[in-house]
């Protein structure tokens, strides 16, 4: 096990180090293309280089790309400082999908039929025909998600033929189709186990889920579809059951451990993760973006905050928690649900010029104590030395995309979601172990979900009837920074609520009495900088004689919101356009490229 384990990470020291050379190698199509396909071991070394492309962790190095934290900014829980990130609004001179993933996955598959059959055993060559599909099944419900309609090959497509270079998009219904039989067949034939750290049946089950549940809200709320929505939630429900009823997985760790081990290796709570390690140089630093240290420029939105749930299982405003309309941020950690103390610094900071209030979500408390005690970060929580490992799938994901997906099956004729749902999912979640230094701080677990009793929100989109509001509350906090929240309000076409005009909650941070917690800040060149929000909405400019009266969500003086982007002739903020270069290039050899839906066709 632990020689595979250090196989595994020189092969990943090898594609990511040098990934973009790596991805340049000729296919295995030519002179090692009668050799290659002789062995299982020469297949799995095959197939280990998707797993970077695939289950990117914390990435590597400085490359925040699909990462955590850093390249997860755009969505309406974070706040940047001066100019809100803006959606496309006009086609782009230049940009298309990339298929290089999907050629070399299908030529993997192509060789495990024609040259393969004779030298696996029939479950072998399942197995890795399971991984193939897998595998194509994720980069194409990405390429979907991002364009919709795309070119589908399920065959590998000639480099010299211009029919299939210049291939016309496929409906996406279709190519979904095809991603639904890929992921049956992936369920049905992936091994349960293939050593740690490869994927096996509950990986492939963990996604699945993740892959259906989207498809499915989208097939509800974009086409609306409610057919085609049921078939793919039937799938997110199925797939997630094969991770519950496994029996391996479990929530028993605390929140902020999830993020900060060295090894989650045989942790319960973890489906998949990514390993980091010293010794052969697989780092990463994200750690150090969130390290007390280090300045940020981004931070959590007044809407974020806003939207935790109290301890007592109630919205902030009619909540029985002591102080629950206090925002002061000591006071929020004991009143809030204990993720948000797992996920925030206590005290306001001016490290977060953002918001004030500082992400330490993927930091550990060890490490924040040697920080508050004086001491620079531990120096592994600096630069690119970090070797926290991630949790790519977690159990408590499963356990919500099943509870989600039963709630939308519910609202189209399915069984009505029932107490014990909600028990085996939210409220195994809300019941997970505290942290001794949260509890030392007053936090407690949250009050589990009654669905006969659900919270009175009054911010509540009337257009989302209450359980699936608490469901998609419950993912807001669970996944915080992580990678969901922008691919959620896609798919529930909720990008909506992202309109800084109409939700004044996304142009301010943290809460912040700068004359008690930040007096440091109140200085002359920090006049007209500085203003605060009330919870009645107005604004207080520092003007630098009125520092008593800054307390309220911080607001800087140059933030600026974002452009309109819905509604607009021409602009559709769901998917992306092509390029222009694109479409002249098809035209030029006689072929037709149309632009994404939603979008001017010329």
């Amino acid at each position: 096990m632990k020689y595979i384990k250090i196989t595994l990470i020189i092969f990943f020291a090898a594609t990511l180090v040098g990934c973009k050379k790596f991805l340049e190698r000729p296919p295995l199509t030519t002179m090692n293309d009668e050799t290659a396909w002789t062995t299982e071991d020469n297949l799995r070394l095959y197939a280990n280089k998707y797993y970077p492309s695939f289950f990117v962790g914390y990435g590597l190095g400085f490359d925040y790309a699909g990462a955590p934290l850093m390249d997860y900014q755009f969505n309406d829980d974070v706040f940047l400082m001066g100019t809100q990130g803006n959606f496309t609004r006009a086609v782009p001179n230049s940009s298309i999908w990339g298929m290089g993933t999907l050629r070399s996955i299908n030529i993997m598959l192509d060789r495990i039929d024609k040259k393969m059959k004779g030298t696996l055993t029939d479950e072998a060559f399942n197995h890795w025909t399971g991984i193939g599909r897998f595998f194509r099944a994720l980069e194409y419900s990405e390429l979907v998600t991002r364009f919709g309609d795309v070119p589908f090959y399920d065959y590998v497509p000639s480099d010299i033929e211009e029919a299939d270079l210049y291939k016309p998009r496929t409906p996406r219904n279709e190519v979904m189709d095809a991603v639904y039989e890929d992921l049956t067949f992936a369920l049905a034939n992936v091994r349960t186990s293939d050593g740690d750290q490869y994927v096996n049946k509950y990986v492939v089950a963990g996604f699945a889920s993740r892959v259906a549940l989207f498809e499915g809200s989208w097939q509800k709320y974009y086409y609306q579809n409610n057919e085609r929505a049921r078939k793919f939630f039937d799938l997110a429900v199925e797939a997630a059951n094969m991770v519950i009823n496994s029996g391996k997985y479990d929530i028993v760790t605390d929140f902020r451990n999830l993020f900060v081990s060295n090894n989650l290796a045989g942790n319960k709570d973890v489906v998949f993760y990514r390993h980091y390690d010293p010794a052969v140089n697989i780092l990463h630093a994200i750690a150090s973006n969130n390290n007390l240290s280090e300045s940020v420029a981004f931070g959590p939105t007044t809407d974020l905050i806003k939207s935790f749930i109290c301890a007592d299982g109630n919205a902030w405003q009619n909540s029985t928690e002591p102080n629950a309309t206090d925002f002061t941020l000591s006071n929020v950690v004991k009143t809030r649900d204990s993720r948000f103390e797992a996920t925030f610094y206590d005290k306001p900071i001016n490290k977060n010029r953002a918001s004030y209030w500082y992400i330490i979500k993927f930091f550990p408390r060890s490490a924040v104590a040697t920080v508050e005690a004086g001491n620079p970060p531990p120096v592994e929580y600096t630069s690119s030395k970090n070797q926290t490992n991630y949790p790519v799938f977690r159990y408590a994901e499963a356990l919500l995309n099943w509870v989600e997906a039963k709630a939308e099956l519910s609202t189209i004729g399915g069984a009505a979601v029932s107490q014990s749902d909600i028990d085996a999912s939210i409220n195994k979640i809300r019941n997970r172990p505290l942290a001794p230094e949260a509890a030392a701080k007053g936090v407690k677990k949250t009050a589990p979900m009654d669905i006969n009793g659900l919270p009175t929100d009054p911010t509540r989109d009337p257009g989302v009837p209450a359980l699936l509001w608490e469901i998609r509350r419950e993912r807001r906090m669970e996944f915080a920074f992580e990678y969901s929240r922008f691919e959620d309000l896609k798919r529930w076409s909720k990008l909506g609520y992202m309109n800084s005009e109409n939700n004044r909650d996304l142009l301010s941070g943290g809460w912040v009495n700068f004359s008690t917690e930040l007096p440091g800040e109140l200085i002359a060149s920090k006049v007209n900088q500085i203003s605060t929000v009330a919870q009645n909405g107005t604004i207080t400019v520092y003007n630098g004689s009125n520092g008593t009266s800054l307390k309220g969500f911080y607001r800087g003086t140059n933030t600026v919101g974002r452009l309109p982007f819905l509604n607009l002739a021409g602009v559709n903020p769901y998917l992306s356009p092509v390029g222009r270069v694109q479409m002249d290039d098809y035209a030029s050899k006689g072929y037709v490229l149309t632009q994404t839906e939603g979008w001017p066709q010329n």
